[in-house]
């Protein structure tokens, strides 16, 4: 798993007694993420699939709209204490005509990997319009492949199986096909590595598809899927009331507590496919 996974001695406390023995920790580094040379965020995540992490960010940001105002990503110099290459910081270069960030967009402080959207420097900047709204996205899910997508989710989880400290966010089609899976300490990472993922695969907009969280649903994962275009949010647990406010303004069926064949669904239930005997 190289820098995904730690080794790290821990003392198990129980009836039994105690005893040393080493544990499976999940890698937290931080990522700055540059455009042209200037430094636009530092977020704290799992390494891996960094370029696809940028890609989704600026992306979701609504710095970019495609993989083609990308015009380079390459990793820049950051050397630990022994003069080893971190690969934590990533510098995006942007095609010709594309523009720079806004002031707005950038952040003054670390995005922990709780929350992404402390920090901005602007709270007017959270309100960003997507350029591929979810509102006339025709798209039908049945409630029993919705019901069944966690459980798919968490099947593909396997750094959280070693180390039970990831987050987790999968894209899926309406009939259930597994696209997608990324893990990372930070929800927000999680999603944006898909959205990246399939940014640069040419998917986006992600009409017709659903995106599963394997937590709660703040406002920022909710402005993230109604940015990629994704018509149906799903999610473990709760969400947030802006999430839902969000959700409902924007036309993304958004669904929460979906365990053991049921949930609540918070907005656009239109989408979901109910059997008429219930």
């Amino acid at each position: 798993m190289g820098r995904l996974i730690a080794r790290k001695p821990v003392l198990r406390l129980g009836p039994d007694g105690e005893r040393k023995r080493p544990d499976s920790i999940a890698v937290e580094e931080p990522l700055e993420i540059r455009v042209d040379g200037r430094p636009l965020a530092v977020t704290m995540r799992t390494p891996g699939h960094d370029v696809e992490l940028a890609h989704g960010f600026l992306h979701t940001e609504g710095v970019i709209g495609s993989p083609d105002d990308i015009r380079d990503a390459r990793y820049c110099d950051s050397r630990d204490d022994e003069g080893r290459n971190t690969y934590n910081v990533l510098d995006l270069g942007l095609a010709p005509g594309v523009p720079s960030p806004e002031t707005g967009v950038e952040r003054n402080f670390y995005t922990t990997s709780s929350c992404g959207v402390c920090g901005k420097a602007s709270l007017d900047a959270i309100k960003l319009k997507t350029r591929f709204s979810p509102a006339d996205d025709p798209v039908r899910v049945p409630l029993a492949v919705l019901a069944s997508l966690p459980d798919a989710l968490r099947e593909k989880q396997e750094v959280f199986d070693r180390t039970g400290g990831l987050h987790a966010a999968g894209l899926f089609t309406a009939t259930g096909e597994l696209l997608v899976v990324r893990e990372d300490v930070g929800r927000h990472n999680a999603v944006d590595k898909v959205i990246g993922w399939a940014l640069l695969g040419g998917m986006i907009p992600a009409r017709g598809c659903v995106l599963v969280v394997s937590g709660r649903t703040s406002f920022e994962l909710a402005q993230k899927a109604v940015m990629a275009g994704i018509p149906v949010l799903g999610a473990v647990s709760a969400p947030s009331s802006l999430a839902v406010e969000l959700a409902d303004e924007c036309g993304l069926t958004l669904a929460g507590f979906i365990r053991n064949g049921s949930m609540n669904v918070y907005a656009h239930a239109d989408r979901i496919s109910v059997p008429v005997s219930l």
